[in-house]
């Protein structure tokens, strides 16, 4: 969203919200916090003894000493309770030190006949509810309101007292005015509360707001727009060239760079690393949307070229399914390669005849496969056939030929009795009709790459003709490479990204 960073204001809203309610409910409001619940409050006819025994007989006489005619009464039940974070001791209620009483509950027009201490959480509460200690009732004529006194009664966290309360009307008709609780505790707060057997407003709002938090932050993340790569989103049309080897994985990339900026077109042309290689220092001049993929350095024959390190990419070599060799070691693959081998039993194998199918000249993986298993000091390979003429005529011993492109050479050595070859380790992965041969025991994994124990590997080149332009979708598209999602795809292929390596300009896991 234009560089604002709403995720992490969202996010920050997300973790202050809770917490400050956490603060303010118990640390700045609710630390020490008298709480009081009418249960209760009902007209009553007829005889009530039977409902609640033991308040009748506390009722109070008239003039006369006789019981109250039963006429206009009603009953009332308080829940007297700490609904703090803390104790509440006989100190903590604001009234002088000689007092006894520390809540009033008022009844306006109605006067108190009877009253009774129904339920103590702590047995030990009765003793401050005892006769002597504060409580009892009164009427306030003149206001025309009965009254119940309680004392200053410690109570721990959690602590609750229940008052039953026989009532007659006084004055006034109609529905009678809600009992008020009157008190104050030093540091704290009085508060009327409410049943925790219902799902708390307050506690309801506040889950939705955090569901309505999660739920945008998850909204803004489908967002492609709030992608990193959106910063980075450069339209245009691009051409990709170059090795064959490495297609896919460029075509996978440019695929998913598109879905997130569909204002990018990309064109490929992978016919071989040489060919690639000439196109760019011959048309890239004039032309910037034009890039060339390397197995391997350029070398000095490209002093205009402009490379970049992609990722450390892995090789297999691979064999027809007849052969029935799963391993090699360096020195009998050179002993192939260079003709001195001519039938698989001299390597553990069948008595059938060696076909070497190369990549033609030009190839980067040929030259990577040159530079990392043959060595400078090879001599020259067998000469070499049509690989269609070797197919169609099965000649004896020895034969070898070329190919120009990565999917001729998985063709090729599938369809010929005998062949081996070599090509990119996730293509020659996912051919079923070839099989995989481990090099000296090594397999083409990122761990062995990584301690020298592979040798079949080489960097991966972006080449450009000069700088490429900053705002143009070369650089974007590079930087989607080796510094965005495009790391992804390099990995998903079993490539390493060079920006994870401890040397990332040269991309080598060589010490």
């Amino acid at each position: 969203m234009n560089g604002f960073p709403i995720e992490i204001v969202l996010a920050l809203i997300g973790i202050l919200v809770p917490v400050s309610a956490f603060v303010w409910e118990f640390v700045l409001v609710g630390r020490k916090r008298l709480g009081y619940r009418v249960q209760m409050d009902t007209p009553v006819t007829g005889e009530i003894e039977s409902v609640f025994p033991g308040v009748l007989p506390q009722l109070r006489p008239d003039g006369t000493g006789n019981p109250p005619e039963l006429k206009d009464l009603s009953v009332v039940l308080v829940r007297i309770e700490n609904n703090g974070a803390t104790d509440i001791d006989d100190g903590d209620y604001a009234v002088p030190e000689a007092n006894p009483v520390g809540v009033h509950i008022q009844f306006q027009n109605r006067r108190v006949i009877g009253m009774a201490v129904t339920e103590l959480s702590d047995d030990t509460l009765g003793d401050c509810l005892r006769p002597g200690t504060g409580i009892g009732a009164r009427e306030d004529t003149a206001h025309r309101m009965g009254i119940i006194d309680l004392p200053k009664v410690p109570m721990n966290r959690g602590d609750h007292y229940k008052i039953l309360a026989i009532l007659q009307r006084s004055a006034g008709a109609g529905e009678y005015p809600a009992p008020t609780v009157r008190a104050k505790i030093k540091g704290g707060s009085v508060a009327e509360t409410r049943s925790n057997s219902g799902r708390s407003p307050r506690l309801l709002a506040l889950v939705g707001f955090l569901v309505a938090v999660v739920a945008i932050q998850y909204v803004v993340g489908l967002r492609p727009e709030d992608t990193p790569i959106n910063a980075q989103c450069t339209s245009g049309k691009l051409t990709l060239v170059g090795s064959s080897a490495f297609e896919p994985v460029m075509r996978d990339a440019a695929t998913a760079y598109h879905k997130l900026c569909d204002g990018a077109d990309f064109a490929f042309e992978f016919d071989g690393s040489e060919r690639g290689l000439s196109r760019v220092d011959e048309d890239g001049k004039d032309n910037p949307a034009l890039l060339a993929i390397s197995d391997g350095h350029a070398g000095p024959g490209y002093p205009n070229l402009r490379p970049r390190t992609l990722a450390v990419s892995m090789f297999s070599m691979i064999v027809h399914p007849g052969v029935g060799v799963h391993d090699l070691t360096v020195p009998q693959i050179r002993d192939i390669f260079a003709g001195r081998v001519n039938n698989w039993q001299l390597v553990g194998g069948p008595n059938l005849p060696v076909r070497v199918v190369q990549r033609a000249l030009g190839s980067g993986t040929r030259e990577t496969f040159r530079a990392r298993l043959l060595g400078d000091a090879q001599p020259p390979a067998p000469p070499t056939t049509s690989c269609r003429a070797i197919i169609a005529t099965d000649p004896p011993g020895l034969s070898s030929c070329e190919v120009p492109v990565t999917k001729d050479m998985l063709k090729t050595v599938a369809e010929l009795p005998g062949a081996i070859g070599y090509t990119e380790n996730t293509d020659a992965t996912k051919a079923s009709d070839v099989a995989t041969v481990t090099i000296g025991g090594h397999s083409p994994t990122r761990e062995q790459v990584l301690d020298q124990t592979y040798p079949f590997w080489n960097v991966e080149y972006a080449y450009s003709s000069g700088e490429v332009p900053a705002d143009s979708l070369a650089a974007a598209f590079l930087r989607y490479l080796t510094d965005l999602q495009g790391k992804d795809v390099l990995r998903s292929y079993g490539d390493i990204p060079c920006a994870e390596l401890a040397t990332p300009a040269s991309c080598t896991p060589d010490p």
